[in-house]
């Protein structure tokens, strides 16, 4: 791991303790970043950003199980499933890049709205 700074260790150390949902480990890697340097402004931006990517997968699952009963899902619930809900979360510099990456899992043509994953 010493390919990976202090900071960008941190980084994944939040998203993936939010990604697995593991309280304790977001409580162990939140002082690690806060000693690696990242304000709270941007530990905060990161959890959104992993919040926001962590979601897609259970909107379309939502979306498929609706699928599967035989019951057309909302537009709503569509609309979700290709996309992250919009958001008015802050973002850090270079999030808008990982943002942008990200969205190439998105449904055509939502990658260009705000706060998609």
């Amino acid at each position: 791991m010493t390919d990976l700074s202090a900071r960008d260790r941190a980084l994944v150390g939040l998203g993936a303790a939010l990604g697995s949902n593991c309280i304790p480990c977001i409580e162990h890697h939140l002082p690690m970043a806060r000693a690696a340097g990242l304000s709270d402004d941007q530990i905060r931006a990161a959890l959104h950003l992993a919040d926001n990517i962590r979601q897609v997968p259970a909107r379309r699952a939502l979306v498929r199980g609706t699928e599967l009963l035989g019951t057309p899902a909302s537009e709503s619930a569509e609309e979700a499933a290709g996309c992250c809900a919009p958001d008015d979360k802050p973002t850090g510099r270079g999030q808008d890049a990982t943002v942008s990456a990200a969205a190439a899992g998105c449904a055509p043509g939502t990658a260009q709205k705000t706060g998609c994953c």
